[in-house]
């Protein structure tokens, strides 16, 4: 099936999707990626997954979800296959990095379709990247982030993330 006709037989659900959160104040979009493992079978177009001696597909999908739980539909997803390595150990082809970033580009764009909606952006540990948190500044943050941290990154203020949050916990009086 070629890519324009997934979309077609996508666009459907797409819509829907849309038409339930829109009637939300808040909709989460928890963006993940997913291995389809196909070893022992022969599936066209697979390829190498987290281990070389693997075999299927990434999914990479962003679902819609009210804070209460209540599935609403999957906004978007992408599907692909792994090249293999070359002799240096490196794999050619698209980044995954770049599916978090089209990812919230896709949930920032359906943010300004939605504007009585606040949409928020969620990623695990795969979704801290610079790029992705630039690219979410110049698009002028139409849709809010939260992602699961990987790096103490450096604040404006001279300190650091785990910094702050410390004395945020303290201050709160929050348990460790």
């Amino acid at each position: 099936m070629s890519a324009s006709n997934w979309r077609d037989m996508m666009q459907p659900h797409w819509d829907r999707t849309a038409s339930r959160m829109k009637s939300l104040p808040v909709v989460l979009c928890i963006d993940d990626t997913t291995e389809l493992n196909f070893n022992a079978q022969d599936i066209e177009g697979a390829g190498p997954l987290s281990y070389e001696a693997q075999v299927g597909m990434y999914l990479h999908a962003t679902y819609a979800v009210s804070p209460d739980r209540e599935p609403l539909g999957v906004v978007n997803s992408w599907m692909w296959a792994c090249e293999p390595r070359d002799v240096h150990g490196k794999r050619g082809g698209i980044k995954e990095s770049a599916r978090w970033i089209e990812s919230y580009e896709l949930v920032a764009a359906q943010a300004r379709q939605l504007p009585q909606t606040r949409l928020v952006y969620v990623a695990d540990r795969e979704g801290d990247i610079a790029a992705l948190m630039q690219r979410a500044q110049e698009l002028g943050e139409p849709a809010d982030w939260l992602i699961r941290s990987q790096h103490n990154r450096a604040l404006d203020d001279e300190g650091n993330m785990g910094e702050a949050l410390r004395v945020l916990v303290g201050a709160l009086r929050l348990p460790h």
